[in-house]
């Protein structure tokens, strides 16, 4: 068994159902189910005897130590985090709370599990941490794109966080020899994600006649990855990374916000017209930009490919209009997910052009 946590978020979610369909390896599945946890996001497991999900926080010692001892997994890969620039500009204890001081208890958590068990098993064990691009701060034009020696320099609350984390991450293995993972990867997008990022916020609003509105220019460039291409590498990582190592987890798709947006709005001029014949594009609005926006992010993901033969199988053209689709097809779980604390959230963000 492996143990999850996050894994009723948007890429703790891809990566349960990815796994499941490809291993009979169970997962224990812990999720603190806040405002972008859903457990709709795996309604396809309901039933299945491999799939075992229980509510909580990776806060939460005494939980974390009664489930390890419980299900002995062979490994837990985090993907719990608070997970969102704007909302850590507008509130960063949460960022800390959760992505430091509930990384610190996991790992210890973890630790003394791990220091406990047999010596075959303890060998085979892993913690595999998922982290971001975004604790490398932030890059000019013609730099070249992060590679795994990039120094850390964190722009917000959040990459602040996150850097924190990866800190933790790696004095637990130096310190205490515990045989950890890290993963940073770039922008994710695909099925199953939280309507207030980029891709299916854009969606959502082009299909309910609202402003699609854009930091600053639009011209802050991303690497975008297709979050079931993240989730098989992070499977590849966890089955033969070496410990103790970093690995970037990259798109090879640098785009600007603004050249994404066009695209979305080409693909939905396409697939689902406008009532009036004219383009989403019309929809796009400027808004004031993000305090500190990062303006590029780049991944440098040969490390993996080299090491690991993994790359990217979706290009960004065959990964965005699978996203654009599969929003298209399933209007109930945007419904869902559009709760009041989501409005409440986008008109305090965007509140200019609602």
């Amino acid at each position: 068994m492996i143990l999850v946590t996050g894994g009723a978020g948007f890429i703790g979610a891809n990566f349960v159902l990815e796994w499941l369909e490809h291993n009979d390896e169970p997962v224990l599945n812990l999720d603190k189910l806040t405002y972008a946890g859903n457990l709709h996001n795996l309604d396809s497991l309901q039933g299945d005897a491999r799939h075992i999900f229980v509510r909580g926080d990776i806060g939460d010692r005494a939980l974390l130590e009664r489930l390890l001892a419980e299900h002995q997994p062979r490994a837990v890969i985090n993907f719990a985090a608070e997970s969102h620039v704007d909302r850590s500009i507008h509130g960063p204890e949460d960022f800390i709370q959760t992505n430091v001081v509930g990384t610190f208890r996991l790992l210890e958590a973890v630790r003394h599990y791990w220091s406990a068990l047999p010596a075959t098993q303890k060998e085979a064990f892993r913690f595999l941490h998922v982290s971001t691009d975004e604790v490398y701060g932030t890059l000019t034009p013609d730099e070249p794109a992060f590679a795994e020696t990039h120094r850390v320099e964190p722009n917000s609350p959040y990459s602040a966080s996150k850097a924190a984390s990866d800190h933790l991450v790696r004095a637990w293995h130096h310190t205490y020899g515990l045989p950890v993972l890290t993963t940073n990867c770039s922008n994710n997008y695909g099925p199953l994600h939280f309507p207030e990022k980029l891709i299916p916020l854009v969606i959502v609003n082009a299909l309910a006649g609202k402003p699609l509105p854009i930091y600053g220019d639009g011209r802050q460039i991303r690497d975008w990855l297709y979050v079931r291409d993240h989730c098989r590498a992070i499977a590849r990582v966890l089955q033969a990374g070496r410990l103790g190592e970093v690995y970037n987890i990259g798109g090879w798709n640098e785009k600007a916000n603004i050249d994404i947006v066009k695209t979305v709005c080409a693909l939905l001029d396409e697939l689902r017209p406008r009532s009036d014949g004219k383009s989403y594009a019309e929809q796009i609005t400027f808004v004031q930009d993000r305090p500190g926006h990062d303006r590029r992010y780049a991944i440098d993901a040969r490390k993996i490919e080299r090491e690991l033969g993994w790359k990217p199988a979706e290009t960004f053209d065959t990964g965005i209009r699978k996203t654009v689709q599969w929003y298209l097809e399933h209007p109930e779980w945007v419904a869902n997910v559009q709760s009041g604390a989501y409005r409440d959230w986008v008109a305090k963000q965007y509140g200019a052009v609602q």
